[in-house]
């Protein structure tokens, strides 16, 4: 049975998220259509909405719907820290934690040469220009712990080291609340090397 085209539209259009599949978005679909109009309806403003007031922060990068976003635009944050993260998801967690008071700058992405992404795309440029302010004393690098976050941090590192700047990474190891058993061991390994004396 060949499904209406609205309805093989929104499949399609629940298919751009990330980890949704054919089958979880044509779920999705039917859900939507036949259990939540109100909650499509909203979905649907809610999306444009978004599309229509979300900008980029000209300092920053992370999306905002003024020109220069609440974090950037705050007196109280220190300027001298500049935290380099890979998303806002990313940000939004590291804020969450209470102890970052510096700024950010937000990659949009990290380095992929297989995929085509390179300094280019993750606004490479920018942050470095905004790293040489002269008011920024250390670059704390923030990306993922992935080969790709990896490669990120250590390209970053290298180029705003030799600009001057003192470049840190974030710690590894094992999380709070962790039993040792249950921790792989790449991330014992890491731990174990990063520990501190106390």
């Amino acid at each position: 049975m060949k499904q209406p085209s609205a309805l093989s539209a929104l499949v399609e259009a629940l298919r751009v998220l990330p980890g949704v599949g054919p089958k979880s978005a044509q779920r999705m679909a039917v859900h939507l259509m036949q259990h939540d109009r109100e909650g499509a309806e909203k979905l649907g403003r809610s999306l444009l909405f978004a599309t229509e007031h979300l900008q980029h922060c000209e300092k920053c990068n992370t999306f905002t719907e003024a020109q220069i976003c609440e974090v950037c635009s705050d007196e109280e944050r220190d300027p001298t820290l500049l935290c380099v993260v890979e998303t806002p998801a990313d940000q939004i967690m590291l804020e969450q934690t209470m102890t970052y008071r510096g700024l950010y700058f937000v990659l949009m992405g990290r380095l992929s040469p297989l995929d085509g992404i390179g300094p280019k795309e993750i606004h490479f440029d920018r942050l470095v220009r905004r790293a040489s302010d002269g008011v920024v004393k250390e670059v704390v690098l923030a990306t993922n712990f992935t080969n790709e976050g990896e490669a990120t941090a250590h390209y970053l590192g290298q180029t705003l080291k030799a600009r001057g700047l003192a470049v840190t990474r974030l710690a590894r190891g094992v999380p709070v609340g962790g039993e040792l058993e249950y921790v792989d061991a790449g991330t014992i390994a890491r731990a174990m090397l990063d520990r501190r004396t106390m």
